[in-house]
C-alpha cells in the first residue's frame, strides 16, 4: 500500500491519517467488543459499510499495525481480524469519544451495554477488555 504524504509532523494529524475517517474507529469498536471478526461480520454492522470501503479500511488498519489478520480455522480464504496491541491502545480514546457523544449528541443510544459497563467502572472495563485481547 502506498504510504500517504505527511501534511505535518503533528501526532494528531498523523494519527488521523490512519484512523480519522468515519469507518476505521467503528472497525476498532467492533473488534473491541467482539475480539475477533470476519469480513462478513463487519458487513452486517448497523452502519452498513460498503464492501469496497470495508476492504480498504481493513487493509489500511492492517498495514499500520492497528489490526492483524489471522487464518480462519478450516478455511484458507477467510480471515479473522483482531486488534493488535497497538490497536488496543486506541480503546481508552474510543471510550472517551463514545462518552462525549452520549453526553453531547441528542438521540444517541444511552442504553449501550458497553457504555453502561464503562460508567459503572471504567478501570474494570478496560482491564477486562485488555485481558480478552491477550
Amino acid at each position: 500500500m502506498k504510504v500517504p504524504e505527511m501534511r505535518s509532523n503533528c501526532p494528531l494529524s498523523l494519527s488521523l491519517d490512519i484512523f480519522g475517517d468515519r469507518w476505521s474507529l467503528l472497525i476498532v469498536r467492533d473488534l473491541m467488543l467482539h475480539t475477533t471478526r470476519t469480513y462478513g461480520d463487519f458487513t452486517k454492522s448497523a452502519e452498513k459499510i460498503a464492501t469496497n470501503i470495508l476492504a480498504n479500511r481493513l487493509q489500511l488498519l492492517e498495514d499500520n499495525g492497528i489490526i492483524t489478520k489471522l487464518p480462519y480455522p478450516g478455511n484458507k480464504v477467510k480471515g479473522l481480524y483482531r486488534l493488535s496491541p497497538k490497536g488496543a491502545d486506541l480503546i481508552p480514546a474510543l471510550i472517551e469519544i463514545a462518552l462525549w457523544g452520549e453526553k453531547h449528541i441528542s438521540g444517541t443510544d444511552d442504553c449501550s451495554p458497553f457504555l453502561m459497563e464503562v460508567k459503572k467502572n471504567k478501570t474494570k472495563f478496560l482491564k477486562k477488555i485488555n485481558e480478552t485481547l491477550i
